[in-house]
């Protein structure tokens, strides 16, 4: 009977998946769990000898969530509690509905007491975080969408202690501030949490609050939720309230069969770096460190060596009328990722059909920088592009006589004080930036496909000899291939 009625809930998911509109989606931020998700998800709270289970799933859907807890319980499979005390919360009159039916069931034959409740989660549980914290188990697949800093959400939130910028976060810091000591929780959640300073106040609430006991981490962007538009890459976490921390588990599969499913333990400070201010929380896929790790070579900021990294300051909508398709006697260079293919600048291109060139005169010239010697590195990457951080070299050569260039903001620059780089520097940065070592690296903190130049600004580098020697290599080979340039940063980084 359990396991038909998340059978259920899974065949209505798929049905239902083409058919709710887009904006229904956007508008309310639900994308539903499929079954094999949820009983993972279900399988992570560990085994306790509590008698009575107090759980919370916010944002309940059709209760997907709640039947694989459930299960779980019905089997003896180490939640061995006389008694289950369930609230959930769903705002869709329709999801509720299908709710109601499947936890009516249970209660039919487990010792099972629920409660639904169609009211604004965010407004009741701040309320409620007031009170006495009453949860021991909270499993959610919260809502994904922005909250407006000046909106009805943010202020209630505040109230909380709680500063953060989408309903997933909002929800997971709740649902936490909900637990008892020793509260489990489970959430499937985008990754975007783990890195940048929008997140970085909920990332410190949850690591003050909590511990981190597992992160398992989907390899396919966009299997974990068949059937639906998700782009977000997620991660599903595991956190104690008032834990003791210790090691992390960090799991990998594929997608949601678990069929490839591998684990490894890591010490925590391998996770969240001690000396790290922004707390960004990286996520190894192999138990071995990589090059960065290992070397006592990469230590330096940007800081530290003289160099500056920008987002590309033009802005092409806002200078539309300033904008030329083919370069003129009063325009300079307007550069976009599409004008770079690895080492390679192609100038002017005729694919690009935003521009090659942009006027120079009094409203545009504080936008560009001094023709010289650039690294950059685009901002976006495709979904499953094997790489995310792609480095190419500028070369003032390749622009005839050019005063000035426009950086468009798809790429981030790095220059010394809004100037060229020299040229040795510029193109051992390149390389360096394009090393596998560094790629995994930012791919362990950074799960979406934007590079920003707060990552880049960041991350820790060479120092600038080692990195000019870098260049004086990279410009004596007519062909790199990926290898070289790895075995090279071994060599000169140690």
């Amino acid at each position: 009977m359990a396991t038909r009625l998340l059978k259920d809930s899974e065949e209505m998911r798929i049905k239902d998946a083409p058919n709710r509109a887009a904006q229904r989606k956007s508008e309310l931020g639900q994308f539903m769990t499929p079954a094999s998700v949820a009983r993972f998800m279900a399988s992570m709270f560990p085994a306790t000898k509590l008698r009575t289970c107090r759980l919370l799933d916010a944002g309940a859907g059709i209760g997907a969530l709640t039947s694989a807890f459930l299960d779980r319980w019905s089997s003896s499979d180490g939640l061995n509690f006389q008694t289950v005390k369930a609230e959930a919360y769903e705002i869709d009159d329709t999801m509720r509905g299908h709710l109601e039916h499947a936890l009516a069931a249970y209660s039919k034959r487990l010792p099972l007491s629920y409660e639904i409740f169609s009211d604004d989660f965010i407004k009741v549980a701040v309320l409620q975080t007031m009170g006495e914290r009453r949860f021991t188990h909270a499993i959610l697949n919260p809502p994904y969408r922005k909250i407006n800093s000046s909106s009805e959400h943010r202020l209630y939130l505040r109230q909380a202690g709680i500063e953060t910028v989408n309903l997933y976060s909002a929800f997971v810091a709740l649902a936490l501030s909900l637990l008892k000591s020793n509260g489990q929780l489970v959430a499937i959640i985008p990754r975007s949490f783990c890195n940048g300073p929008y997140y970085r106040p909920f990332r410190e609430f949850v690591l003050r609050h909590a511990a981190l006991h597992q992160i398992h981490l989907f390899a396919s962007r966009t299997k974990a939720f068949k059937g639906d538009d998700v782009l977000q890459e997620n991660v599903i976490i595991h956190i104690e309230r008032s834990g003791t921390q210790g090691s992390v588990t960090v799991s990998n599969s594929t997608d949601d069969t678990f069929f490839d499913f591998t684990t490894h333990e890591h010490p925590f400070n391998r996770i969240v770096f001690p000396d790290d201010g922004q707390k960004f929380i990286h996520v190894p896929t192999s138990p071995g460190r990589n090059v960065l790790e290992l070397s006592s070579g990469v230590r330096f900021s940007l800081a530290d060596i003289g160099i500056g990294v920008s987002t590309g300051p033009v802005v092409d909508f806002r200078l539309l009328d300033h904008i030329l398709q083919q370069p003129s006697a009063d325009s300079v260079p307007l550069l976009y990722p599409g004008h770079f293919s690895g080492q390679r600048t192609e100038w002017p291109n005729d694919n690009i059909k935003k521009g090659n060139a942009i006027r120079l005169n009094a409203e545009t010239k504080k936008w560009l920088y001094p023709n010289g010697f650039y690294t950059v590195v685009r901002r976006f990457s495709s979904k499953e592009e094997s790489r995310r951080v792609v480095a190419s070299v500028v070369r003032p050569e390749a622009f005839g006589g050019a005063r000035m260039l426009g950086f468009e903001n798809h790429l981030n620059v790095f220059h010394e004080d809004k100037h060229g780089l020299p040229e040795t520097l510029a193109y051992g940065l390149a390389s360096f930036l394009n090393t596998t070592a560094v790629d995994d690296n930012f791919r362990r903190f950074n799960g979406h496909t934007q590079v920003n130049a707060t990552d880049l600004r960041l991350m820790k580098y060479p120092s600038r000899e080692t990195l000019s020697a870098l260049g004086m290599w990279a410009k004596s080979e007519s062909a790199m291939t990926q290898s070289m340039m790895d075995d090279q940063l071994q060599k000169l980084a140690g």
